[in-house]
């Protein structure tokens, strides 16, 4: 019976060091990750870079000093980004109108819709699964 114990006191101490890494507190706007992405992104957007290149520099910020176990997903990253300007809008002036791009919202979305339209137009015989599919070509998140 003692053993019993031993081992579960061990195993429930093992399962707790390894939860710590996994805790949900680490995903807020004010984890340093996140302030550093998003004034990264922002002043390389206010710098007359384009969204992929800005994109890309603060994604691989917030991915490589996030400390744990799993890395931030790309669609966790934008949302980071997002609620860091939201919640100091001072801090990142006029950030607020490139939030867009992180989620789809660039002209590359306005190319697909507009190839979109332009494939449907010049093919009677493009069925709506073929288009569905050609939108979904530029997700940057798919489901």
């Amino acid at each position: 019976m003692a053993r019993l114990r031993q081992r579960l006191a061990l195993l429930l101490s093992l399962a707790g060091i390894a939860g710590l890494n996994l805790t949900p507190l680490e995903a807020i706007a004010g984890t340093p990750e996140a302030v550093k992405g998003a004034k990264i992104y922002c002043y390389m957007r206010s710098s007359n870079n384009d969204h992929k290149v800005s994109w890309e520099a603060a994604y691989a910020l917030i991915k490589r000093q996030k400390s744990g176990m799993f890395k931030t997903s790309p669609e966790h990253a934008a949302v980071m980004i997002t609620e860091a300007v939201v919640e100091d809008p001072g801090s990142y002036p006029d950030c607020g109108q490139y939030l867009g791009d992180l989620f789809g919202g660039s002209k590359g979305s306005a190319k697909s819709l507009n190839s979109v339209l332009n494939s449907t137009n010049s093919s009677n015989s493009s069925t709506t699964s073929e288009t569905s599919s050609d939108w979904g070509k530029d997700d940057r998140y798919s489901y």
